[in-house]
């Protein structure tokens, strides 16, 4: 099992780490990681390692066995070997805009109240696919109200909850696809807003930031018709 640094700090750039194992094909499993593994729509992040002088480019990180987080080589190369310490450092200007697009996104679901059937996220823009026949009938409308969210500079906070607790409250899985896991134990829990005034809740394993100011403005994009009952709406980080 790695310990998920990202969720206990999601601002922390670098941290040590030793060596645990490595994967067939060719991946790195560290004790503890800085690196979110791709999963919920977001991008596994980059960055390097760096032990007895040498330098290794990661290019993406994915989720394992066992609870393992597993690092990718940008190129094959001679891997550093189980037992190595090491300082692991992420390639941060793309891991912040990552945050920022993901909690864009979560604004976006508030602001558009229609079931989530599918979503994606990028240094520059994200999208969520949600289940309307309809296009919105004000676009200006739409990206205004997602501007006046990040202006309140709402607090974005995480907990936990039990899966009994989920159960009783499923109004907070707004992903129609995609369910939270079951059978690991708690569930996350991401909070846009304060305990008893909060603007969204809902299930998440992904990194944002701590504060919906910090997203900065946003423009919408594009609106696409993705069938009888979809429709996928952008989100562009306008700086």
């Amino acid at each position: 099992m790695t310990r998920m640094l990202f969720q206990e700090d999601p601002y922390l750039r670098e941290a040590p780490a030793r060596v645990i194992g490595h994967t067939a094909e060719g991946g790195i499993v560290l004790d503890s990681t800085v690196f979110y593994p791709k999963g919920g729509g977001q991008p596994g992040d980059s960055g390097t390692l760096e032990w007895d002088g040498k330098r290794f480019a990661i290019a993406t990180a994915v989720k394992g066995e066992s609870a393992q987080i597993v690092l990718v080589p940008s190129e094959p190369a001679a891997l550093p070997p189980v037992g190595c310490h090491l300082v692991q450092s992420l390639d941060w200007d793309r891991r912040h805009k990552h945050m920022r697009v993901h909690t864009a996104l979560h604004l976006l679901s508030v602001a558009v109240p229609f079931g989530v059937t599918g979503g994606a996220i990028s240094a520059t823009h994200g999208r969520l696919d949600f289940d309307m026949p309809d296009a919105p009938d004000d676009r200006d409308a739409l990206e205004d109200a997602l501007n006046e969210y990040v202006e309140l500079d709402a607090r974005v906070s995480d907990g936990w909850i039990t899966e009994a607790e989920l159960d009783a409250a499923p109004e907070l899985i707004k992903t129609m696809a995609v369910k939270p896991p079951r059978g690991a134990g708690d569930i996350r829990l991401i909070r846009i807003g304060e305990d008893t005034d909060w603007i969204d809740l809902q299930p998440c394993g992904g990194t944002h930031v701590a504060r919906t100011g910090e997203i900065g403005a946003l423009r919408l994009g594009k609106i696409e018709k993705k069938g009888r009952m979809n429709r996928r709406i952008y989100v562009h980080l306008d700086g």
